[in-house]
């Protein structure tokens, strides 16, 4: 088959258009996000968002309920809650995202076992799945983009600011606690509409991997958020080709993708070292 056929094929297929654009906006915005979350040491709160998802899922299944109108409050409410105590110091971060990602795994752990077990949507949302995406999602992501995208456009210098220096922010009178905020709900938000083509369990490695595979050859906040915005178009997008032509699960395709890219780059960045 060639590449002009192949691509022919892709895109007749509905799903398969909405998997791309869907994938790629909620890629390239979990990857903005993550810059700020991986430099404020804050990266494992999309693992633990992500177990807040799945149980809130459970949950809205079990019982009937529109999985989505019940998780995205839910998962905003637990980013919210994460970002406060973590502020106020009771608990530490990695202490209290543990806390509450495996207090909402085991409830939907419960519910999955106290109505009919896993079905097939309990399933999609898990692993991920590119015949769960629809039109809704579709849009749901380009609207997610059309926030997240001009928020790190108009906002760099404060965003850039309240990353490495909140002290000085305060000082310069930018209101760090809404920053933090919006991208707490920002991130939530993200990680819920990613979950239905990645999987709760690797929806967290769009977060994570862009940023630290560019850290790798970059040296400036400026350099990370570009390439941070450009590895995960070209890491999705392989991921997706390889997932509909192996049959393999998409979420798994893309990370080993990642995975790739970050050893390439690693090597790149050593070797620009040396030299």
């Amino acid at each position: 088959m060639s590449i002009i056929s192949a691509l022919q094929e892709i895109f007749s297929l509905k799903f398969m258009v909405y998997a791309l654009i869907s994938g790629t906006l909620v890629s390239v915005c979990a990857s903005l996000l993550g810059v700020t979350l991986v430099l404020k040491r804050y990266s494992m709160i999309g693992d633990g968002l992500s177990h807040v998802a799945f149980g809130s899922l459970a949950v809205a299944a079990s019982v009937g309920a529109a999985p989505m109108k019940v998780a995205i409050p839910v998962v905003i409410a637990a980013a919210f809650l994460l970002l406060r105590l973590s502020e106020k110091g009771k608990l530490k971060g990695d202490a209290l995202t543990a806390l509450i990602s495996t207090g909402a795994l085991a409830v939907g752990i419960m519910a999955i076992s106290l109505s009919s077990g896993m079905n097939i949507d309990i399933y999609n949302y898990m692993f991920g799945s590119i015949l769960a995406l629809t039109k809704s999602d579709m849009i749901l992501s380009v609207c997610l983009a059309a926030v997240v995208i001009p928020v790190f456009v108009l906002l760099y210098n404060s965003i850039f600011a309240v990353t490495f220096d909140p002290d000085f922010a305060r000082a310069t009178g930018t209101r760090v606690g809404i920053f933090d905020t919006v991208i707490a709900v920002l991130t939530a938000v993200t990680i819920v509409l990613g979950m239905r083509l990645m999987g709760t369990l690797l929806i967290s490695s769009l977060i994570v991997f862009p940023p630290l595979t560019s850290m790798r050859v970059t040296k400036s906040f400026r350099g990370t958020v570009t390439v941070s915005s450009v590895i995960p178009v070209f890491s999705f997008v392989s991921g997706l080709m390889i997932s509909y032509f192996c049959s393999t699960p998409p979420g798994a395709s893309v990370v080993c993708v990642n995975i790739a890219l970050f050893a390439v780059f690693a090597l790149i960045g050593a070797l620009k070292k040396r030299s």
